[in-house]
């Protein structure tokens, strides 16, 4: 891998990972890439099977050779270069499509054997490592905007997974959020679903839901501006009457079909209490990841995070004119990941209250719709990436409005580490 001519740069090598070098300082040719280095690692660390690396210097990773880098940013050849060197992370390889008739808002790959899904025909589908359509149950009489599974709870008396079935909470631009308890096929029987209540406080079509880890409490958001917190047990009444005459008959008539099978209508709930402090669309609600307090965003420009104990909001961080869609947090619990119309994910520390707050921002080509993190905890209702290794607590994964799913190292702001185009 010598290259005759080169100038040589004095590199010391860190890493987090499970395969450390022992310190010391290599010369490196500065015409050497990526490749190079990691076939340098590789050999050093003598192992059997290659990994594949990348670098990050300075907290961008390397995309030219090491003298390009050096030029830019002005490094002489006598100053020593620390470069932290991480798993290199393989574009994901497509393996099947799951066909729908309409839009799909949501998605869930917590069940081993099932994929979950819902769209905006207002249905709930599961589908089984065949692609096998198992499960597909009309919920709502308008688009399904955010869907999750409920975890068993210690407690017997909330909603959870029961018998050979899962407790699953929906919400919709119907304005009302629903509990079901729905059964897949297999030795129990055929799939079916039972609507357990109805989740009714908002006024506009609601955003997202969340469930916090242990499966006892609900957090919905809405473009009404209001954040509801809900406990997920279920009323032997309703705790809400019904309107009288506020429903067309036709929605009437489209709500009579989908409980026909039921026996028995969902109970009506009412919120335990409702998060005031937005003065626009809320995008999204999230339980923190100790289940302590939550965060959301909104289209007034604002991350607010909440003591849902008393209702209160204990921090506001305002953005610049930017309308956020999704947040989500860091699994140190420091700071927050937004994405928002302006074609950015930024990253904000939760401990600075002003414009300041933004450490960090990664530029989109397009309008980015949603994100990922890892989870620290298993239950945890947020969206997470299902991955084992120690470098995914600095990784997160963004859709967006081109059609190209992207994987970040938020260490990194210069491009992402990944992509993969979702659709032709």
């Amino acid at each position: 891998m010598d290259v005759q001519g080169a100038t040589n740069q004095p590199v010391s090598f860190t890493t987090q990972t499970q395969y450390p070098l022992p310190s010391q300082k290599f010369m490196i040719p500065t015409t050497w890439r990526r490749y190079h280095l990691s076939q340098l690692v590789n050999k050093a660390l003598g192992l059997e099977k290659a990994i594949p690396f990348d670098f990050l210097v300075r907290g961008e990773i390397l995309r030219t050779t090491l003298a390009e880098w050096c030029a830019e940013r002005g490094v002489g050849e006598e100053e020593t270069l620390e470069i932290e060197y991480i798993e290199s992370v393989l574009p994901p390889q497509k393996m099947s499509e799951f066909p729908h008739e309409s839009w799909v808002s949501s998605v869930s790959c917590k069940l081993s054997s099932h994929f979950l899904t819902a769209a905006y025909d207002g249905h709930l589908r599961a589908f089984d490592l065949s692609r096998t359509t198992v499960l597909d149950i009309p919920l709502h009489t308008a688009p399904i905007t955010s869907f999750t599974l409920l975890p068993s709870p210690s407690s017997s008396s909330s909603a959870s997974t029961m018998d050979d079935g899962y407790t699953v909470l929906t919400a919709s631009q119907d304005l009302t959020a629903q509990i079901t308890k729905i059964t897949l096929p297999g030795i129990h029987g055929p799939a079916s679903s039972k609507a357990l209540a109805t989740l009714h406080l908002h006024t506009a079509p609601l955003s997202s839901v969340s469930v916090d880890s242990k499966g006892k409490q609900v957090l919905t958001s809405s473009w009404d501006g209001l954040i509801g917190l809900w406990d997920t047990s279920i009323p032997s009444s309703d705790e809400i009457p019904e309107p009288e005459g506020t429903s067309s008959s036709a929605d009437r008539k489209k709500r009579r079909k989908l409980q026909k099978d039921d026996g028995e209508k969902p109970k009506r709930k009412a919120p335990l209490n409702v998060l005031k402090s937005h003065v626009g669309r809320v995008s999204k609600v999230v339980w923190t990841n100790d289940d302590e307090g939550a965060l959301s965003c909104g289209f007034d420009s604002t991350v607010r995070t909440w003591d849902v104990e008393n209702g209160v909001c204990t921090q506001t961080i305002t953005a610049s004119e930017k309308p956020l869609l999704d947040i989500a947090q860091t699994s140190n619990g420091q700071s927050a990941l937004a994405v928002s119309t302006d074609r950015t994910m930024t990253m904000y520390d939760l401990r600075i209250q002003n414009l300041s707050a933004a450490t960090a921002s990664f530029l989109h080509p397009a309008t980015p719709s949603c994100l990922a993190v890892h989870s620290s905890s298993p239950s945890s209702s947020s969206p997470s990436i299902s991955a084992i290794a120690p470098a995914s607590t600095n990784q997160v994964v963004t859709g967006a409005y081109d059609g190209v799913v992207r994987v970040w190292d938020v260490r990194s702001t210069k491009a992402a580490v990944a992509l993969v185009q979702s659709f032709q």
